[in-house]
């Protein structure tokens, strides 16, 4: 079973839910005791085609009617169209580019979910300097009523691991923003440090890379990251974050 499933998404995710709602009506066509023949011909692409063969070829191993697999195949494909429709997923990289892999700046990708947000905006980075047009887009959205948060890795003096006060830097170029701190680390995660690297606003569009808020990391560095719009993902992120604020597991300072 498991592996039809396997081929029905695999299908699903290379037509049209116009060929797929055809191609159920063909399959429910197949009556028990007869021969299930190819029906690449159903589809356009080599590569679609393929995939057919090979969703019939595991069919053929199964138990399941035609109408079966026929509603099976029209449920995958409203599913993939629904969560398609509704949520979009974007590679973002900065750095050396091949023909694989469009350069977008992560700064780019950064200051587009900054300037979505409406209510809320919440960031984590472990440091923050040398930003200034993240900096501006911060003051921007503050100005249009937007709630800033940000959770930011400690000096050392404060009991961080960095050597400079970026969350004291911060709070003089973003004076709205709710600024916190890790503080409460209990095992396994005494030692622990801010590393996680995302933004996500209104729990409707979120940024998860691997840069940290400086200059060399939105325009030198090589650096990797997904921009989110829509879905589960986003809220999960910006309840996740809400709760580590309500769990007293990361304090305003």
């Amino acid at each position: 079973m498991r592996d039809l499933l396997d081929a029905i998404t695999n299908l699903v995710s290379l037509i049209s839910p116009d060929k797929a709602q055809a191609l159920a009506i063909r399959i429910r066509k197949i009556k028990e005791g007869t021969s299930k023949t190819s029906l690449s011909d159903a589809v356009g692409t080599p590569m679609a085609k393929a995939v057919l063969d090979q969703l019939i070829n595991t069919w053929q191993a199964t138990s399941i009617s035609s109408d079966e697999l026929a509603s099976m195949l029209l449920a995958a494909s409203h599913t993939f169209e629904s969560v398609t429709r509704h949520q979009s997923i974007e590679l973002v990289w900065t750095g050396p580019t091949t023909p694989f892999v469009s350069a977008r700046r992560t700064e780019q990708a950064l200051l587009q979910v900054i300037n979505v947000a409406k209510e809320t905006l919440f960031i984590t980075s472990f440091v923050a300097h040398d930003v200034m047009t993240i900096v501006d887009g911060l003051n921007e959205a503050s100005n249009r009523g937007v709630e800033i948060s940000m959770l930011l890795e400690s000096s050392q003096d404060h009991g961080g691991s960095i050597s400079f006060d970026a969350i004291a830097k911060m709070r003089t170029l973003v004076p709205s923003a709710k600024l916190y701190a890790w503080m409460k680390k209990d095992p396994p995660f005494a030692n622990g440090r801010v590393h996680a690297k995302v933004a996500v606003a209104d729990g409707d569009a979120c940024f998860i890379t691997s840069a940290n808020l400086t200059g060399h990391a939105m325009e030198q560095n090589m650096e990797a990251g997904v921009l989110i719009s829509h879905g589960f993902v986003p809220e999960v992120l910006r309840d996740h974050l809400q709760s580590l604020v309500d769990m007293t597991i990361v304090v305003k300072v």
